[in-house]
């Protein structure tokens, strides 16, 4: 049917006849000549029709764009002034010689533009003819084979995990799947293949991977669908420095044969470091900001209550020291004044440095109040400041002082243009907490509750536990997390101790994770693991700013598909089948 592809002729193609297939994109009648610019998954190429064959320049009067065609024409070189050099085929266009139309095509309804709204999704088929999404899937499709490849070389086992299987309370909401055959019972959908990972090692599987997928009911945003795959691996007899060493190897690889780029040696950084310095547990290390503490410059009582802080509370002073001093008008600090308080910071303090030699002479400040000359030596010393910088003080807890500088850190990178869109910036978060607090006040897992401890702190209050360190692992690119994992609890003692310690009660273990724990009592060896989120690799490697640009048949922000209409109602009957009784 098809003797060569559209985005694959070149100038060695010219006098030659081909057979293409496509779809036309374009269309332009110049009333002696026809152009047809005609599309397959390779790219475009120009096709001519010619008015002197009245039979078939008439057939091309009649197309449409998205009609499905077959064109059959000569190869041939255009002139010179009609080469497009923004296309691969731009030096040449086929001449055609027959035409037969496959189909015909309603007016598309949707635009040609990039977007990711409701009505691009509800006719992705058509969304996905577009060539820059094509060539996400194909991109996708590339990294999925090379992963594959290396895999396989390093002796992992490709293992598919059950779809349909048992609730546990690991995190977030699981989707439920009701039984026919147990009424009142559910299978749940696998938030991830974790529990059978670990069972795969205690059966003696050395090294396993899974390409998954995954599924959790939470809220969505730009890089989160409630379906999703994960590049799963698991590995027996290693520890945390040997996983993170062969998975930098492999995202080495992946950026190496994908778009070029080779990769320096991933920093390492500890999740306090991080918080302290950036402010959240996945620093985007492209923009150079990064937040300087002065809690030990600003003891006094007086400072205290200047800055109206708790002393009961456990707080911090920090800055941001940023330069651009143009940009900073009275209006603009304003306007970061009110951006810090969506994230219940109460006030935006700061320091406009005129002239650095001029001591508190030569700055403008919010803090006049407070600030001597031997203070503001201190701050100048500690930040390096120069001439032209502001620098932006927040006074509050530790968490807020974190979140909201952190925040107003991304937000300045991106008004100043500091962050590089094509560099790249790898960086593992290490030693996170074992646990922290949930909104009522009780434990929870900062990973999940299989995460091996690193460090154990000997005194048993609550404050101290929560101090506990895991032996966990988080792989950031750019800003993005783009996989977590840890050394796993392999002794069904400490995996015990850890469902308790998360009020996690005896019946609700023996009920949920007894099949677990009675395996890790058969000789379990030391193993470790770690997921990465394939749609965020793609993602990246596309210069994609939505993980729905490489996904298919993604869902919406709200988790439906405009597509197929779903989630939708089911009769009555089915329901009674399955024991089950919708109330409103």
């Amino acid at each position: 049917m098809r003797s060569q592809y559209c985005g694959h002729l070149r100038i060695i193609h010219i006098k030659k006849i081909v057979n293409l297939c496509g779809w036309v994109h374009k269309i332009r009648n110049l009333g002696q000549f026809i152009f047809v610019d005609l599309r397959d998954w390779t790219g475009l190429v120009q096709v001519i029709f010619q008015s002197h064959d009245n039979s078939l320049f008439d057939q091309a009067k009649n197309l449409k764009n998205e009609f499905c065609i077959r064109i059959r024409g000569c190869v041939q070189e255009r002139d010179i002034i009609n080469k497009n050099t923004k296309i691969k085929t731009g030096e040449i266009e086929v001449l055609a010689h027959n035409l037969k139309i496959f189909n015909v095509s309603l007016p598309i309804p949707i635009s040609n533009v990039n977007n990711t709204n409701d009505i691009h999704l509800k006719y992705r088929y058509l969304d996905l003819r577009r060539l820059d999404i094509l060539k996400n899937i194909q991109k996708r499709s590339e990294v999925t084979h090379l992963i594959r490849k290396i895999m396989e070389k390093n002796n992992f086992l490709d293992i598919e995990t059950p779809i349909l299987t048992k609730s546990t309370p690991e995190g977030a909401r699981d989707y439920l799947v009701p039984s026919r055959n147990y009424p009142g019972q559910f299978y749940a959908l696998p938030q991830s293949p974790q529990l059978f990972k670990q069972l795969l090692m205690i059966s003696g599987i050395d090294k396993y991977y899974q390409i998954a997928k995954c599924f959790r009911d939470e809220d969505l945003r730009s890089d989160r669908q409630p379906e999703f795959t994960q590049i799963d691996i698991e590995i027996s007899f290693i520890n945390s420095i040997q996983i993170r060493c062969f998975v930098e190897k492999l995202i080495k690889s992946i950026w190496s044969k994908i778009i070029h780029v080779k990769l320096n040696k991933f920093p390492i950084l500890s999740f306090h470091e991080a918080m302290a310095r950036y402010g959240c547990d996945k620093p985007d290390l492209r923009n150079p900001i990064e937040i300087i503490d002065i809690s030990d410059i600003f003891i006094d009582k007086h400072h205290i209550e200047f800055f109206q802080i708790n002393p009961n509370h456990n707080n911090r002073i920090a800055l941001l020291c940023v330069s651009e001093k143009k940009f900073f008008s009275r209006k603009n600090i304003d306007i970061y004044a009110q951006y810090i308080k969506k994230y219940n910071a109460k006030k935006l303090f700061y320091i406009k440095i005129n002239n650095i030699k001029k001591g508190c002479q030569g700055i403008q400040t919010s803090i006049k109040k407070i600030l001597d000359e031997k203070t503001w030596k201190k701050i100048a010393s500690k930040t390096y400041a120069k001439n032209g910088d502001i620098l932006f003080i927040i006074a509050d807890t530790i968490e807020i002082v974190n979140k909201s500088l952190g925040m107003l850190r991304i937000k300045l990178g991106n008004d100043l243009n500091l962050v590089k869109e094509y560099e790249w910036k790898p960086v593992w978060i290490i030693n996170f907490p074992l646990f922290f607090k949930n909104a009522k006040g009780n434990l929870t897992s900062m990973h999940h509750p299989f995460t091996a401890i690193k460090k154990i702190k000997k005194k048993d209050s609550s404050n101290e536990i929560e101090k506990n360190v895991s032996d966990s692992y988080d792989l950031v690119i750019n800003g993005y997390e783009i996989g977590g994992g840890s050394v796993r609890i392999y002794d069904y003692k400490k995996q015990e101790k850890i469902f308790d310690l998360i009020g996690i009660s005896k019946n609700i273990q023996l009920k949920k994770f007894g099949f677990f724990i009675e395996a890790l009592k058969y000789g379990a060896p030391p193993h470790a693991g770690i997921a990465l989120g394939l749609d965020r690799i793609v993602m990246l490697l596309t210069g994609s700013k939505n993980i729905r640009d490489v996904i298919a048949f993604p869902k919406t922000t709200s988790a439906s598909c405009p597509l197929t209409n779903s989630p939708s109602t089911i009769k009555h009957d089915i329901l009674k089948e399955l024991g089950i009784k919708i109330i409103k």
